[in-house]
């Protein structure tokens, strides 16, 4: 494969991007080379500006459940922006896509919209503080929960990709409220609410993306709801990554459980910059202009994304595409371990619905401390090896695969065999 235009885009791009990216997971600093540059999509494959074609697994890290430009988007879309960008101002595309929300959410009587998972958490947060007038948070080692101050402590796939422990930059107070349990661990939180009686939540990803897919047990999740009711904490569930993913509202109700707020974005975004955080009207009623919590946001509501939203979630309620999501998951792990066995390669592999995950190690993944055991360099090899034969994943380790519900048996017949390619060429 040729990648020159590729890498002339980076060198002109470090003139006056930061590393050539706008987030650093696209810098392919755990996978060598340099990075991508991509220049158009459509349906499940995704091409770079030297024209090599792709079957995209990384979907932009989720939003792309329908697929590239899906037609029913891409029309709703271009409908909208011939009526305005922005107006700063109410539109009814935002009562109707927060009805849509609420609805696929038992315990969501209202919502906010917001620009991004970050600004989702961190007015979940405050919000929370605001509810239980309490001022501690108990968040798990691994989990992502966006780049603001109080959650840059053992986070997820980005720091890990890099190699951080945090971030420079955040200073001791602004974490200092923050404790850290271990995923999949219920009494490393017990431990804490037992030595502090001012924890106004506890933050998770339901099921993890940002350390690999990992997904809870039964005795976890459920245990962990059930203490936080009896210590008169929230339960903050972050499905910025997992809302809509495996079923049409949240991973709570497949795992038996309900938060008592919830952080949105990715797919109720279409593809464009949306986050959201909702919860029942007691809590949701603290936020002004009903409450004293303040929070804003001028773009907050953008019609455009709007569209986008309220288009993208119809047609996936229509389409229905998560029994299909779970077999192409269970087609594509036996491809993935039946092919690594035949090459002597050790791989763990976990999935939950349009997740899924590959793991250099022959570990069983339960938590963070697990995933670091996988090889990394492995992964960075079998990473350009499905490059090399058309294939976009993840530049990282750490990060969740995503499944569109235009991939057919054509593209996983194509995947079949780039697998095999890939672990044929690493094993020699």
């Amino acid at each position: 494969m040729n990648f020159n235009n590729s890498e002339k885009s980076y060198i002109r791009g470090c003139e006056n991007l930061v590393g050539a990216v706008n987030s650093p997971v696209r810098a392919f600093a755990s996978v060598g080379g340099n990075p991508l540059f991509i220049d158009k999509a459509k349906g499940a494959y995704i091409k770079d500006v030297d024209g090599n074609k792709y079957i995209d697994l990384v979907l932009s890290y989720g939003p792309m459940v329908l697929g590239h430009r899906n037609k029913k988007v891409e029309k709703a879309v271009t409908k909208a922006i011939k009526k305005g960008t922005s107006f700063g101002a109410s539109t009814n595309a935002e009562i109707k896509l927060a009805k849509i929300v609420c609805d696929a959410f038992p315990g969501m009587d209202k919502v906010r919209f917001v620009n991004s998972g970050t600004e989702a958490v961190l007015s979940a947060i405050r919000l929370a503080r605001a509810h239980t007038g309490k001022d501690k948070i108990i968040k798990f080692s691994g989990c992502y929960h966006g780049h603001m101050d109080a959650m840059l402590v053992a986070a997820g796939s980005g720091l890990a990709t890099l190699s951080l422990p945090g971030s420079k930059g955040v200073p001791n107070q602004a974490v200092e409220n923050t404790l850290i349990s271990e995923y999949n661990n219920l009494e490393s939180v017990k431990e804490h609410f037992d030595k502090h009686n001012d924890v106004a939540a506890v933050i998770l990803e339901p099921v993890t993306g940002n350390m690999g897919v990992i997904q809870p047990s039964d005795e976890f999740i459920r245990g962990l709801r059930a203490l936080t009711k009896e210590k008169n904490a929230l339960l903050i569930c972050d499905e910025v990554m997992t809302g809509f993913r495996s079923h049409f509202g949240g991973t709570q109700e497949l795992l038996g459980i309900e938060a008592d707020i919830t952080c949105l974005g990715k797919v109720i975004g279409g593809g464009f910059p949306v986050g959201a955080y909702g919860a029942r009207n007691e809590i949701m009623e603290n936020v002004a202009p009903l409450g004293g919590m303040y929070q804003a946001g001028t773009l907050s509501g953008n019609p455009i994304a709007m569209a986008a939203g309220i288009s993208t979630l119809t047609e996936l309620k229509k389409q229905n595409p998560y029994d299909k999501f779970n077999t192409v998951a269970q087609k594509l792990e036996e491809m993935l371990l039946t092919s690594a066995k035949k090459h002597g390669i050790d791989l763990v592999v976990n999935r939950f619905g349009s997740m899924i995950n590959a793991f250099f190690t022959d570990k069983k993944i339960e938590n963070f401390t697990d995933a670091q055991t996988s090889d990394t360099d492995m992964f960075a090899k079998f990473f350009w090896a499905m490059i090399e034969n058309g294939v976009f994943l993840p530049p990282s380790q750490f990060e969740a695969w995503f499944l569109s519900s235009t991939i057919t048996i054509k593209e996983l017949k194509k995947l079949e065999i780039a697998i095999e390619n890939a672990f044929s060429a690493m094993s020699s």
